[in-house]
């Protein structure tokens, strides 16, 4: 007869430290309508209000200033971004927006209801020249329903192009556009001297007087002004061409300088803006977009001015604490995440004693 069988002991309870028996908090996914780089920014403040770390307040200095980056993204120039701050069409964080208020990564900027993808700013600047024909206008709205250059434009991905200043209603020729705000600006900035220069058509010649009389300058309603350069460029009968330069952008000025003086333009065409002239093979209403290596050197010609926000603006930090630097992971949890090893440590380990 078997024995009978012992009754199995009772299982002691195991204990679990404290941290392993608390549940890994769930986090939901953002709305797919965000950016990219906020994914990262959202998880690192919940990772701070759970583990109890203080958010970092960040400087009074610290990134950068909402309307150059407003601007830089390529939805309108400084001044324009400016007077949308000051109609309250932009928010940051769901609070009005303030001129001079700064933003940092992680930051949610939205214009008229909708967020701006602030990563955009971070991207290289694109040029693009233009063979303005005449009868457009400048601008991409007009009253008067006239047609404007931004139709022929190609479109250009996560931004907007961004005139270099104007030519009038009746002036053909070289116009620039560009992705940058800062580089706008800088372009058309008088602390630059940009040269433009134009080929003109004057009714009647022109005698000496006349021309040093433009270049020492003459009093127009908004200032004094002068060309900087005046050639003869041939001609036939009452129609005489002179090629002309100034260092200035105001409205109708080469027009007005020579109605000074007693003089009337017929025909006026730009032919050069900076280190930009108008291609022989460009023809009207036709555009060419510039070589980077060009759009490079243009930009380090210009200096500060011409930069856009730092790169770290609206980039996607994993880990990133808003306003802080990127919070430290371990070489295992790198390696687990397929992004590579942590940096090394920037001071070498002790070497380890030999056995006696």
């Amino acid at each position: 007869m078997p024995a009978p069988r012992k009754p199995a002991a009772p299982r002691k309870p195991t204990t679990r430290p404290a941290a392993a028996r608390r549940s890994k908090p769930v986090v939901s996914a953002p709305e797919r309508d965000e950016p990219e780089f906020l994914d990262a920014d959202l998880d690192a403040s919940f990772e701070d209000e759970v583990s109890g770390a203080p958010l970092r307040k960040a400087s009074a200095n610290a990134g950068e200033r909402l309307q150059k980056l407003l601007a830089q993204c390529g939805l309108g120039g400084r001044r324009e971004m400016e007077e949308w701050i000051a109609a309250g069409r932009v928010q940051v964080n769901g609070e009005p927006a303030v001129l001079g208020q700064r933003v940092l990564p992680g930051d949610r900027v939205k214009v008229n209801g909708r967020l701006v993808n602030l990563h955009g700013a971070t991207r290289a600047p694109q040029v693009l020249l233009y063979h303005k024909p005449e009868g457009e206008i400048v601008s991409r709205s007009d009253p008067a329903g006239r047609p404007n250059v931004f139709t022929n434009l190609p479109r250009v991905r996560g931004g907007k192009w961004i005139a270099v200043g104007r030519l009038d209603f009746n002036t053909s020729g070289l116009l620039l556009f560009t992705t940058s705000g800062a580089l706008a600006n800088a372009l058309m900035h008088p602390r630059h001297e940009m040269i433009r220069e134009y080929a003109v058509r004057v009714l009647g010649p022109m005698d000496d007087e006349a021309k040093d009389q433009l270049k020492k300058g003459v009093e127009l309603e908004d200032g004094p002004a002068a060309l900087k350069s005046i050639e003869d460029a041939g001609g036939e009968g009452a129609n005489q061409w002179y090629r002309v330069t100034i260092t200035e952008g105001r409205n109708r000025e080469v027009r007005r300088l020579f109605e000074a003086v007693g003089r009337t333009v017929s025909r006026l065409i730009r032919v050069r803006y900076g280190p930009f002239l108008l291609p022989p093979r460009l023809k009207r209403g036709q555009s060419l977009l510039v070589e980077d290596a060009d759009v490079e050197k243009l930009v380090k010609s210009l200096g500060a001015d011409a930069e856009g926000p730092s790169r770290n603006v609206g980039q996607k930090v994993r880990g990133a604490r808003p306003g802080g630097r990127p919070a430290p992971r371990g070489r295992a949890q790198a390696r687990s995440q397929g992004k590579g090893a942590a940096p090394k440590r920037s001071s070498p380990r002790p070497a380890a004693k030999k056995p006696l």
